[in-house]
C-alpha cells in the first residue's frame, strides 16, 4: 500500500472511531499531525485512546509508538508547525533523554481537537531506565529527585519503562514496569501498598473498585511537573482482551469504543487505565488499531 493511501485509510478510521466517541474534529487539525510523521506511520503500532476524566472526556487520542530510534518526534512537530518553540525546560528535555539515556524506540501522541501532545521514548525491555538518570537530567523536573526515596521504597527505582513528555501540560510521565526485567513488586500492587502509596502523596483513598482492579495491574505511572515537587497524580494499567470483563464501573465512551470501533481488535489486548488524582479516579481505555508483535514482550504480564 502507498503512503498516501494508507493515510487515507487511517485517516478514515480516525473518523469512524470519533464517531463512535462522539468527539467532533476538524481535518485541519489531524491532517498535517498524519503528514508529518506519514513516513513512519506504516510501520509503527497505532493505538486510539478515550478517557472519562473532565479535561480529557471531549477529546479522542491516538498514539504512534514503535517509531524508530533514531527519530526526533518532537523536532519533528516544530518543523511542520505541530508545536511552539519554547524556551521552557519541557523543550529541551526529549534531546536529553535520547541524547544520554539508552533508548530504542519513541511515540507520539495528538488529540484529534487538542493536536500534537506528547512524546514517548522506550528503552529495550533487557535494559529499562533507573529513576536517578532521568533525574540526573539537565531539564527533568526536579520533582523527580524530590521523589528519589519514595521511589526506592516501593521497588520502583530501577524498572522504568517509559518517559512521556506532555507539552501541553508541562508534565512528565515515568511508567514503572513493563516486560520480564522489570516488575512492579506486587506488594505495591497490594491493598496496603496502594493505600500507603497515595497517603503518602496526598492523595484520596483508593476506592474498592480499584484496589480489585489492582488484583491484575502490571504497569503504573507518575505524573510529576516543573511547578511543584509533588506527584500530581498515580495511574494503574491492566492488560485485557476483554476489558468490558473488569471489576469496574465502564463509562459509556469506553464501551463504545471496545465494541463500536471500525477496526478490529481480535487477538489483541486493551490496556484499562485508572489515574487517582486530587478530586478523585477516572477511568481510560487504549484500543490498538495497528500492532506489532514486540509490543507483546513489552507489554507481558502476570496476570
Amino acid at each position: 500500500m502507498s503512503e498516501s493511501a494508507f493515510l487515507e485509510n487511517f485517516y478514515a478510521a480516525v473518523e469512524g472511531t470519533a464517531r463512535v466517541v462522539d468527539v467532533p474534529f476538524e481535518r485541519e487539525t489531524v491532517w498535517p499531525i498524519l503528514t508529518a510523521y506519514q513516513d513512519v506511520l506504516p510501520e509503527s503500532v497505532i493505538s486510539f485512546r478515550v478517557q472519562n476524566s473532565p479535561l480529557g472526556a471531549d477529546d479522542l487520542d491516538c498514539r504512534f509508538t514503535m517509531l524508530p530510534r533514531g527519530l526526533d518526534p518532537y523536532a519533528v512537530a516544530l518543523a511542520n508547525g505541530l508545536a511552539e518553540k519554547t524556551d521552557h525546560p519541557v523543550g529541551k528535555l526529549l534531546a536529553e533523554v535520547h541524547g544520554e539515556l539508552p533508548i530504542d524506540s519513541c511515540g507520539v501522541d495528538f488529540g484529534v481537537r487538542a493536536g500534537f501532545t506528547k512524546t514517548w521514548s522506550f528503552p529495550t525491555i533487557e535494559r529499562l531506565l533507573t529513576v536517578r538518570e532521568v533525574a540526573a537530567l539537565p531539564s527533568a523536573p526536579e520533582g523527580i529527585t524530590a521523589n528519589l526515596e519514595l521511589f526506592d521504597r516501593y521497588g520502583l527505582s530501577d524498572i522504568v519503562s517509559t518517559v512521556g513528555i506532555d507539552y501541553g501540560s508541562r508534565t512528565v510521565n515515568l511508567y514503572f514496569g513493563g516486560g520480564a526485567s522489570g516488575r512492579v513488586p506486587r506488594e505495591t500492587f497490594a491493598p496496603e501498598g496502594v493505600r500507603s502509596l497515595l497517603a503518602e502523596l496526598g492523595l484520596p483513598a483508593p476506592s474498592e473498585e480499584l484496589l480489585t482492579f489492582n488484583e491484575k495491574a502490571f504497569v503504573m505511572y507518575a505524573t510529576l511537573s516543573w511547578d511543584s515537587p509533588k506527584i500530581s497524580r498515580i495511574t494503574y494499567s491492566v492488560m485485557t482482551p476483554e476489558p468490558l470483563a473488569l471489576p469496574v464501573t465502564v463509562a459509556p465512551q469506553i464501551v463504545r469504543l471496545v465494541q463500536d470501533a471500525p477496526y478490529s481488535t481480535e487477538g489483541r489486548n486493551f490496556v484499562y487505565g485508572v489515574t487517582v488524582t486530587p478530586k478523585g479516579e477516572y477511568h481510560k481505555i487504549q484500543s490498538y488499531y495497528q500492532w506489532r508483535r514486540p509490543v507483546e514482550k513489552m507489554l507481558v504480564a502476570e496476570s
